[in-house]
């Protein structure tokens, strides 16, 4: 049993030395692939985003950030996007994550169907 314990330890601390390497190449790689930083030209989905009744705004801001409003509320909720090719990550600032798909010029998001506000 205690050499059982030991190859067990002996094993997660390989691991643990191999992690931080493979996280660092995956991160750069994203970050590589991420179009959400401020250029001299906006991402082309950047802007607002609305629901076809007005209520459900999304703000996505040049900056990787966005704002969003439901109804009478404003700034209901706020966080950090990626967009990666068609597919867009957020991250609200109380640590809800979901995503969603551009698809044909509409923004397909956790059941919601957003418009490009003209």
């Amino acid at each position: 049993m205690k050499q059982i314990s030991m190859l067990a330890a002996a094993v997660l601390l390989a691991g643990a030395a191999v992690l931080p390497a493979q996280k660092g190449l995956t991160q750069m790689n994203v970050e590589q692939n991420t179009t959400t930083l401020p250029s001299e030209s906006p991402h082309p989905y950047v802007g607002m985003w609305v629901t076809a009744d007005g209520y459900i705004r999304h703000n996505l801001l040049p900056n990787g950030r966005y704002d969003e409003a439901r109804g009478n509320r404003g700034s209901a909720y706020q966080g950090r996007y990626t967009i990666r090719g068609d597919h867009i990550d957020y991250w609200d600032d109380t640590g809800f994550t979901a995503d969603g798909r551009f698809i044909d010029g509409v923004l397909h998001h956790a059941g919601m169907i957003l418009y490009r506000e003209k």
